[in-house]
């Protein structure tokens, strides 16, 4: 291509794309916009939490399927910008070569098997330990499992595994309580969802996986989008669109849960007046197709 894209999206996954409840892209639509959006030129990103393994197995196929096309750009920013690798149309398969670990974001292997058995022990009704994650330590919530019962126990979980931490002179935080360790230091986050925790250096996030976006796209040769459109569903996804506009570019959010509060931000922010998670994110999706086929992309 050469002239930039109109569009650019970095987009979360689970809330956005992937229902909460099914952990699919439940909505038909939004697999088949996401193609047709990469197919019209426009880069596509998801930066998300989860592993590498999840979006080759679930979302992958899915856009194979729906028509990916050899000179489409789409990129998988994982565990919050620890994992990252480009997705091809044609390749049934993802080979561990092409996926790329920065290995020094990644906790413990003794403190991670400490977790996994604590699972195992005390909380396997309500959750699962995640073991397809190379660079952090995440737990989950079983499908079944009714979203209030689990929850109740998430904090539980949440306060065993920093106090673990602890006792390992490793300074960790969770949203406000900050524990640091003998030098004042906190390296760890205990970072918890509507139906997960993540266990994490301090250094990944989301404004982490848009700075690994723009290299790759650099490193591609292909021109940075006239405008950046981010979604997400959680006050932690914003930190994309920061990014983004901290460094000069145009960009706007969509929050699918705004009932969390939106925050005061020096960019466009927007979300559905009704619909919320993978609804909202469908609509917003089909929005942008249309607006990409021949409309001003702001009048979204």
């Amino acid at each position: 291509m050469t002239t930039p894209s109109p569009l650019g999206l970095l987009l979360d996954v689970d809330g956005p794309l992937a229902s909460p409840v099914t952990r699919t892209l439940a909505v038909p639509s939004i697999a088949a916009d996401l193609v047709a959006l990469a197919n019209a030129g426009v880069p596509v990103a998801f930066n998300t939490g989860r592993s590498d393994a999840f979006i080759r197995e679930v979302v992958v196929p899915e856009l194979r399927r729906a028509g990916l096309a050899e000179t489409a750009r789409v990129y998988a920013i994982c565990e919050k910008g620890a994992v990252w690798f480009r997705i091809p149309a044609a390749s049934e398969h993802i080979a561990d070569e092409d996926i790329f670990v920065d290995a020094s974001l990644a906790l413990d292997e003794d403190y991670s098997h400490e977790i996994e058995q604590l699972v195992a022990d005390r909380f396997a009704d309500s959750m699962f330990f995640d073991r397809t994650k190379r660079a952090m330590v995440s737990v989950e919530q079983h499908v079944g499992v009714d979203s209030a019962d689990y929850l109740a126990v998430q904090p539980v979980f949440d306060e065993e595994a920093m106090q673990r931490l602890s006792a390992r002179g490793i300074g960790v935080m969770r949203t406000d309580d900050h524990r640091p360790d003998a030098e004042g230091l906190v390296t760890v986050r205990v970072d918890p969802t509507i139906i997960s925790t993540d266990i994490e250096s301090v250094r990944v996030g989301k404004d982490l996986g848009a700075a690994r976006l723009v290299e790759l796209l650099e490193q591609d040769g292909v021109m940075m989008p006239a405008s950046w459109r981010t979604m997400g569903d959680s006050r932690s996804d914003y930190a994309m669109a920061d990014w983004l506009h901290e460094h000069g570019h145009d960009v706007a959010h969509i929050d699918v849960r705004p009932a969390d509060g939106v925050p005061e931000k020096p960019y466009p922010i927007y979300h559905h007046e009704s619909l919320i998670h993978d609804e909202a994110g469908a609509v917003i999706l089909t929005k942008w197709v249309a607006l990409v086929q021949g409309e001003d992309i702001r009048d979204a």
